[in-house]
């Protein structure tokens, strides 16, 4: 089972080195916007000299050729994943993974590409992106072609991963984000779930922000969300 992904969503360095610091084990961590555009590229090796997994939550969405190049400099970080809206289109996300690639002096991260947003509702979909399909046939739609594109997998809600396995195959990367414990607000996402029921509905990953971050314990958080996750 994979681990628990935890959103890194704060302001600052020393915020996250402070919350690191409770751990005494590997983690698998997000980096999003917020933290990568007010500390830049020097976070990403702060937190590798600590020895966790990152994911790179920067979710590009250019004309191709940008797009590759941004790629190509993302990949010289050595971080473990990355990813591109897939509204941006197949020659886009072809682009990507050839600039990832290009970029890679080791293995090459894995690179996903977001679906719908989970913050997103279909109602929301259907008047402000003008699709007037469902919202599952949306995902599922960008799904299919980010794996035409040759991409690793997609972000997603829990609600639409066991879907996008059975079209794409269990092995096509299903992460998602919107994870909370029982009882857990919220906050700005929509599309939510519990650990255990996204290990029971077709996730590979579960990307976790605030039940984690703001608890009192966070350890003990982590430790919770991985049991529930982990079927134990």
């Amino acid at each position: 089972m994979n681990k628990p992904i935890i959103a890194l969503d704060f302001p600052r360095a020393e915020d996250v080195l402070q919350f690191l610091n409770h751990f005494d084990e590997q983690l698998f961590v997000k980096i999003g916007m917020e933290l990568f555009y007010q500390e830049g590229p020097s976070i990403i090796q702060q937190v590798k000299d600590q020895g966790h997994d990152i994911f790179l939550d920067l979710k590009l969405h250019d004309i191709p050729n940008t797009v590759k190049s941004a790629m190509k400099g993302l990949a010289r970080l050595g971080v473990d994943l990355v990813n591109v809206h897939a509204a941006g289109g197949k020659i886009m996300m072809e682009q990507a993974l050839e600039g990832l690639e290009a970029g890679s002096t080791g293995k090459r991260p894995q690179i996903i590409a977001v679906t719908q947003l989970t913050y997103t509702t279909e109602e929301q979909m259907q008047k402000e992106q003008g699709i007037s399909m469902s919202l599952m046939d949306s995902v599922l739609h960008y799904a299919q072609l980010t794996k035409e594109a040759g991409l690793d997998g997609v972000v997603c809600s829990v609600h639409e991963a066991g879907a996008i396995a059975e079209r794409c195959g269990d092995d096509f990367i299903r992460v998602t984000p919107g994870i909370r414990l029982a009882g857990g607000e919220a906050h700005d996402q929509k599309r939510i779930a519990t650990p255990d029921f996204a290990r029971s509905n077709g996730s590979s990953y579960i990307v976790v922000g605030r039940a984690i971050t703001k608890a009192e314990n966070p350890v003990e958080a982590y430790h919770t969300v991985c049991s529930l996750w982990e079927g134990q």
